[in-house]
């Protein structure tokens, strides 16, 4: 098994040794909420909460003892008590908050953990053994697809790009016993989603689970990225192959332009061995390579399987039953006990069978195909025709990562006919993989929304009407090249190869799933609600002006006074697109935040960015669709630090680089907490994300003063920049003012708030303002306002105001940003009867949401960020709905169409009537998320 002194062991190999960039990335686990550690008391008998962790900014707090808010719980203690929750008083209405949290201050004085995972008993003889493909990014093609090798007691993973969780959740893939992780390339198409797993991993068990996470040299720079905001909790081991890294301030270059003749073995023991083969792009003239750009082929082989030994050989060769059996089968030759001869292992074993070998192979560019032809550690798995070459492996199968544009050129070609017999499974990139949606839960959800309400839910991008009865003959994939090769097929979702027993070697497909076309979830739909057609003819009608039979059983579903900013507004002036709405991680039914607000040909924001987004975006608009709205992106602005908010933003950026090569446009503005550009600036060692960085805390109102002023003194050291909730002296006065932290110079941050001032105004915006809100250090709301235009008659209106919360207690500032909004996206993490839960995390009910529409006087609120406990739909109470509506992944809202937005919440009912926590989901639930099987089979509180 692998150890520690795996460095030191490779020289014993001959090769190199690896540079052990293995480091103490300390992680809490992969969710919304602050850590909830076991006591030093036996621990209880129920499972700990899982709901603990994803999220922390900023610099380690002081170490402290206390206790957190769920072992005051179990000690029979309020957590106000301990915590002394704050209240503001405002229009008699009292806000609580956990102030510790708010701050910094609520972690656990925990010793870091050096995670071991426990020695397993390896058997390679009765092993069950297979290469698996988890089709991460087959659908929207914004990731590189990922690689199970899998075993009885081990797990391999190689790349996980974003999704790859969402994935495994819903195939029931355990992601609780992977041991590695390798990256083919280090970037945002390989490793996206490699922070979300590895805080998944920490916060399984009491304990949490190591990892070791392999890559080339430039896998440092990833890692100082993620230090950058992952919490401390758990050890995970980085480990680095390759030349030295000669790393300066300037431009950062790998020291050597080659890879060394010899493989990297990574893992070798009883089961399989894994060995790392660098690929480099060719160059003419630039001696070194940059980070990001070198390519990693994987070897893995798992040992022979000897043959049987025949004790009737034995004793004819003079041989007596006893200790030389076992050298025999041991490979050792011995003297026969009863004839002057040796006996040899050959003269008694049966014939060997070699173990399988599998090449995974990542040739991003033609370039690196060129370089591929003349590795020399590659020449020992060539398979001649005429068998010639000495020493020869047979390669089994071999799992092609590279694009399909790589896979076709002649010179690829020219390399796969060296493996004369291998199994080829292209696993590239295929526009065909759009036609069946990968995340078949939430595919489903999104197509019965559309088929209700396609005002709100338009037709997912990966399904048209041919697609429904265009269904592909698997067959008809296969021998995709010339005779000359051995088969090729394209991969498909959870195919396999298996690798031992050796009687079933070679493809597998009894995994793959059946394809979901939307003719089939239509029909499923129908003869599940019959009534629904006719439901569907009431919404259309909503439209049309006419009132139902609905609106006169629910008199506050009336119209309401629509805003002058809304008079003949055009369906191409703004539209709201919610991509992700759960919290936490990405669930089966509900991605991460992200929100998308497109102004149509004026360019396009996003408000948060969660893991998947760009893959949201594909599903949303198609392949050619998304690719047009990033390249719209003028601006992203992030509310915070904390992984569901952030994890999809580097990928968004290189996507939108990579778009824009060549063509003359303006880097994107990200506006983010500080602690953002420190993710940022060191990911961009790794991969050009070609942005620009401002403070939120720079684009606040006082801060826009400055611009108008072009006078920045006038922003003082009191904290005015913040606002009234985080100023001097104030109960919530931030974590970042002391000495050790000072606030940024706004006079520094001029010029990029003007740009950012011309920009909006391009954008037709007359404002974009940033505002304090209570969650943790650091957290934000946003103020969206389009500048006035002019109405039919000539007369100036004003125009709308949209506000996003953030995550948030609800607080004055949050009231006094959304006073006269035209909309408010607020989070509705918990259902009422968990407030005590909320003001504990920091987060807001349904019901309190609502309540800071209502209190701002807010034309319509959109409640969204519902915890995972709430796997379709959240427990709400409709008496409280009337201008309100609780927002799903994939729901656009259109500014023309506000008027309508809360007619169509009494039909989720009927869509959802049958909807409970499904089975599979409570298997993996927590103590926190097991409170929700209480609830009635209806999700709403009538």
């Amino acid at each position: 098994m692998l150890t520690s002194s795996m460095p030191q062991n490779l020289s014993l190999f001959g090769f190199s040794p690896l540079k052990s960039s293995s480091f103490a990335l300390i992680l809490r686990p992969f969710s919304l909420y602050p850590p909830i550690f076991a006591s030093s008391s036996p621990a209880p008998s129920r499972r700990p909460p899982r709901t603990a962790g994803y999220r922390r900014s900023g610099p380690s707090p002081p170490r402290r003892k206390w206790s957190s808010f769920e072992e005051q719980k179990r000690k029979g203690r309020s957590p106000m008590e301990k915590d002394k929750a704050i209240s503001f008083n405002h229009s008699s209405d009292s806000f609580e908050f956990n102030k510790r949290r708010a701050e910094g201050l609520d972690k656990v004085d925990k010793p870091k953990k050096n995670l071991k995972r426990n020695t397993r008993t390896l058997n390679p003889t009765n092993t069950i053994a297979y290469v698996q493909i988890l089709g991460t990014g087959m659908d929207t093609q914004d990731t590189s697809p990922s690689v199970l090798l899998f075993f009885d007691k081990q797990r391999f993973i190689f790349n996980a790009g974003e999704g790859l969780q969402r994935f495994c959740t819903e195939h029931k893939i355990k992601l609780s016993k992977v041991d590695h992780i390798f990256l083919s390339r280090v970037c945002s198409e390989t490793a996206g989603g490699l922070p979300g797993l590895l805080l998944t991993l920490a916060g399984i068990g009491e304990q949490g689970l190591s990892v070791n996470v392999w890559g080339p040299s430039d896998l440092k720079y990833l890692v100082d990225a993620m230090r950058s905001f992952i919490p401390r909790a758990a050890m995970v081991h980085t480990r680095s192959f390759g030349p030295s890294l000669n790393i300066s301030d300037s431009a950062p270059q790998i020291g050597l332009s080659k890879p060394k003749d010899d493989a990297y073995v990574l893992v070798d023991d009883e089961v399989v061995k894994i060995s790392a083969i660098l690929l480099e792009p060719s160059r003419l003239e630039e001696s070194g390579s940059k980070p990001g750009e070198t390519a990693v082929i994987y070897v893995c082989e798992l040992p022979e399987i000897k043959g049987k030994f025949d004790p009737k050989k034995a004793m004819a060769l003079g041989l007596r039953a006893g200790p030389k059996y076992s050298y025999l089968q041991s490979g050792q030759s011995v003297k026969s006990d009863f004839k002057d001869i040796t006996v040899h292992p050959s003269d008694v074993m049966g014939p060997s069978v070699p173990g399988p070998v599998v090449l995974l192979v990542d040739c991003p560019t033609e370039s690196h195909a060129e370089e591929l032809l003349s590795i020399p550690s590659m020449k020992t798995y060539y398979s001649c025709l005429d068998n010639s070459t000495d020493g020869a492996k047979l390669v089994n199968c071999i799992i092609h990562l590279s694009p399909a544009s790589v896979t076709n050129s002649s010179t690829y070609r020219s390399w796969m006919k060296r493996f004369h017999s291998a199994q080829h499974i292209l696993a590239g990139h295929e526009a065909k993989n759009m036609e069946f949606p990968i995340l078949r839960a939430s595919s489903r959800i999104t197509a019965r929304l559309n088929y209700l309400c396609p005002q709100f839910f338009p037709a997912p991008g990966f399904w048209s009407h041919q697609h429904d009865n265009n269904s592909i003959n698997p067959t008809s994939l296969s021998k995709c090249f010339d005779s000359n090769l051995g088969e090729s097929i394209s991969a498909e979702n959870l195919l396999k190869f298996t690798l031992r027993p050796h009687g079933n070697l070679g493809v597998d497909r009894s995994s793959i799933p059946s394809r979901l076309t939307a003719l089939r979830v239509m029909d499923e739909l129908l003869s599940e609600i019959p009534e629904i057609s006719s439901k569907t003819e009431e919404i259309k009608q909503l439209w049309n002006g006419q009132h139902n039979k609905m609106m006169i059983e629910e008199p506050w579903l009336g119209e309401s006074t629509v805003p002058s900013c809304l008079e003949n507004i055009r369906r191409d002036d703004m539209e709201i697109v919610l991509l992700g709405t759960g919290s936490s991680q990405p669930s089966k039914y509900r991605n991460v935040t992200a929100i998308y607000i497109d102004l149509f040909s004026r360019g396009s924001i996003l408000l948060d960015c969660g893991e998947g987004t760009l893959g949201q975006l594909k599903r949303r608009y198609g392949l050619e669709g998304a690719d047009e709205a990033v390249r719209n992106l003028r601006c992203i602005w992030i509310s915070h630090i904390h992984a569901d908010h952030h994890t999809g933003l580097a990928r968004i950026l290189a996507r939108r680089r990579e778009l824009l090569k060549g063509l003359a446009h303006e880097p994107a503005i990200v506006v983010g907490p500080r602690s953002l550009k420190n993710f940022l600036d060191a990911y961009q060692r790794l991969e050009d994300l070609d942005m620009e960085f401002l403070d939120c805390r720079n684009t606040t109102t006082t801060s826009w003063a400055s611009v108008e002023t072009s006078r920045p003194e006038k922003n003082t050291s009191s904290g005015n920049a913040e606002g009234s909730l985080f100023s001097k002296g104030s109960l919530m006065q931030s974590i970042y003012k002391r000495p050790s932290s000072p606030l940024t110079d706004n006079s520094s941050a001029l010029p990029f708030l003007k740009k950012l001032k011309k920009v909006l105004g391009e954008m037709g915006l007359e404002h974009l303002i940033s505002f304090p809100v209570v969650h943790c250090p650091q957290a934000f709301g946003v103020s969206l306002k389009a500048a006035e235009r002019k109405n039919i008659a000539g007369d100036e209106i004003p125009g709308w105001k949209m506000v996003y919360s953030g995550d948030t207690r609800p607080c004055p500032e949050m009231v006094e940003a959304s006073k006269g909004a035209t909309v408010l996206i607020h989070e509705a993490t918990f259902e009422d009867a968990l407030v005590e839960e909320a003001v504990a995390k920091n987060h807001s009910t349904t019901k309190e949401a609502i309540k800071v529409g209502s209190s701002a006087g807010v034309y319509r609120t959109v409640l969204t960020h519902f915890s995972q406990r709430y796997p379709k739909i959240p427990v709400i109470d409709e008496s409280h709905m009337h201008n309100t509506c609780i927002a799903f992944d994939m729901m656009s809202i259109n500014m023309a169409d506000l008027h309508v937005l809360p007619k169509i919440l009494p039909y989720f009912k009927t869509l959802f009537r049958n909807q409970v926590v499904e089975e599979e989901e409570e298997e993996e639930e927590t103590d926190d998320d097991s409170l929700i099987r209480d609830k009635v089979p209806s999700f709403f509180i009538n």
